[in-house]
This record gives structure tokens, sequence and C-alpha cells, in this order.
């Protein structure tokens, strides 16, 4: 449960089971609120006013569908989930994009409080983001506006995860570090690579092996860090020329690990190339929150929300249930 403050009490966390399938998610989701729920103060358990659900995207806020989210598999298409958890809780749900989610938390509780113009960017296993304007999330009518990790920094280069060539994601996410890793291997031009793929398995190598080789003096490894590096600098500046941003908040695994290896060529890169005007304004910053950010936007996004009938269009007043 999420207070006022952005705290949680009765945190509840589990593996998402996504090799099981979509209902198999959902029934996950549904015992981990309810656990949540058992396990917290009986005066707050009771003043719960509604649940936010932070998803990868792309999905349907609205309606509370997630529509086809590249990483979880191809399984997970045009599935239910607010209307679902809405009938076994008898609470309002809320689903949104986690990127959105987290950037709502860094709004309320961290690195961008009092900033009503910002983006934000998880640099993880992939690369996603938001974009706030006047301090509201930027949708687009899809509501697909605001994946950062899939602008094109090259015009030609690897294929990303959902299908495009040369994405910002394809460069500079896990994921992709992973597979430049494999491709080392199995070219035979990086020992630490082929070392760690000997010690660990060559589907264990992610982008953590690839900075830690990169630590040892692995020139490939440098190299795949150098390049990814960049590929977010080139991106950020475009990001600043488009949007106008007074900060860039950079969350996520890598983002965390690397500091400001990552974010300072950024800013070098952002004031040397960036339209004058928008990067004297621009700061990059890290995120605040760190894992949790998300469990920390559910409160924002559930009170910014609640009472308004466009974000539950055709759902019955679940505030009348009672309780499963």
């Amino acid at each position: 449960m999420v207070l006022p403050d952005g705290g949680r009490v009765a945190r509840v966390a589990t593996e998402t089971p996504k090799a099981q399938g979509p209902e198999a998610v959902v029934r996950a989701c549904l015992e981990s609120l309810r656990m949540s729920r058992a396990r917290a103060p009986r005066q707050l358990a009771d003043g719960a006013v509604g649940i936010g659900v932070s998803s990868p995207g792309p999905i349907d806020p609205w309606r509370g569908i997630i529509i086809e989210p590249p990483n979880l598999g191809p399984e997970f298409h045009d599935i239910e989930i607010a209307a679902p958890l809405e009938a076994a809780l008898g609470l309002p749900v809320y689903l949104e994009r986690d990127t959105n989610v987290a950037a709502l938390a860094e709004e309320a509780f961290g690195a961008a409080r009092d900033c009503p113009d910002f983006l934000y960017m998880t640099v993880s296993t992939g690369i996603g983001g938001a974009i706030v304007s006047e301090g509201r999330i930027l949708y687009g009518p899809d509501a697909t506006a605001g994946e950062l990790g899939h602008v094109p920094v090259n015009l030609d280069g690897p294929v990303c995860g959902c299908g495009g060539i040369a994405h910002l994601e394809a460069y500079a996410a896990g994921a992709g570090l992973s597979r430049f890793a494999r491709e080392a291997v199995a070219a035979g031009t990086s020992s630490f690579l082929s070392q760690r793929a000997t010690r660990d398995g060559l589907d264990a190598l992610g982008a953590q092996d690839v900075a830690e080789g990169e630590d040892a003096g692995d020139a490939v490894c440098a190299a795949l860090m150098a390049q990814a590096r960049h590929a977010f600098s080139v991106a950020c500046a475009g990001y600043v020329n488009i949007f106008n941003p007074s900060r860039i908040v950079v969350g996520g695994t890598i983002a965390e690990k690397q500091g400001d290896r990552l974010l300072g060529p950024a800013r070098d890169y952002v004031a040397r190339y960036a339209l004058k005007t928008p990067r004297r304004r621009v700061e990059i910053v890290p995120a605040e929150l760190g894992p949790d950010v998300s469990l920390a936007g559910a409160y924002p996004l559930v009170t910014g929300r609640l009472g308004d009938d466009r974000w539950r269009p055709g759902r019955s007043d679940v505030t009348t249930l009672a309780s499963a």
C-alpha cells in the first residue's frame, strides 16, 4: 500500500510468472494485492480508495488493457487486467505504462518536483520514457507517446526488439548489450566475454558483464559501452531540440550503475550539439526513487484519476461491490 508521501506499507514482492502466460500474471497480481491488504494495518487497509497498476507498454490506459508489450512474449496481446482486479477487489483500478507511473512518482516525490516540463527515461533491460508537459503526461491518441527508447539513432544498425532498425534501445539497453556480447563471443573477439560465457553460460551474458569487461580493460566491452553512451547522448540532444524540457530525469538499473559515466557525456553532447535556447535550460539528472519508483507512483496515479470516468469507460461503480 502507498501512503500520501510515497511511503510503502505491507510491500509484497513476487516474481512475474510471464512464462506461464497472461492468466497467471493476472492471478499473481490479484494474490499480491490481497496479501498486501491482509498485511497492512486495518485502518490503512479499510481506507484504500483505488489500485494503480504499472505495466510495460503499449497499453490502453482508458480501458485497462495491456496491448502487446514486446518484452513479455507473444501471448501477451490485448490482456484485460483492470476489470478483473476491480471485480475481485471492489476498488477502482487504473492501468498505466510503467514509465508514465515512474514519471508521476518523480514529479510528486523525486527529481522532477516543481518541474512541470520534463522527460523521464529508464535505461535498463529496455529503454522507456515519458513526456510531461505543463504538468501533464503527453499521451497521443493511442497512448503510445513517450516511447523514447524507440527513436532511431542511426540510418542503419541492429534490429530492436520491437522490429525497428537502429533504435536507441538496440544500442544502449540491457537486451541490446546482451545481444552484442553474444555476438562477440561467437566471433571470438572478446576474451573477457568468452570467459564469462564459459563460466555462466552464453545466454546469461548481460549488460553488467559488458560494463565489468570495460573496467577490466577489454577493448570490445569498452567499445560497446562507448557506443551505448554515444547513442544515448545523440538521442538526448534530439529530445532537447524536440521537446524543450527543463529536465531529463534518468533512472533504471543501467543508469543507476553507470551514473555520470552515462549522464556526463550526454550533458556534454547536448551542450555542444543541441539548439542553443533549449540546451541552456535543460538539466540531465539522475532519478531519485530507485527500483520502487512505480510503487510510489501508484499514489499520484490513483488520486489523479479517482472519480474521473474518462479513465474507466464502461465499467461499473465497483465501490459498491463487496471485496472478494
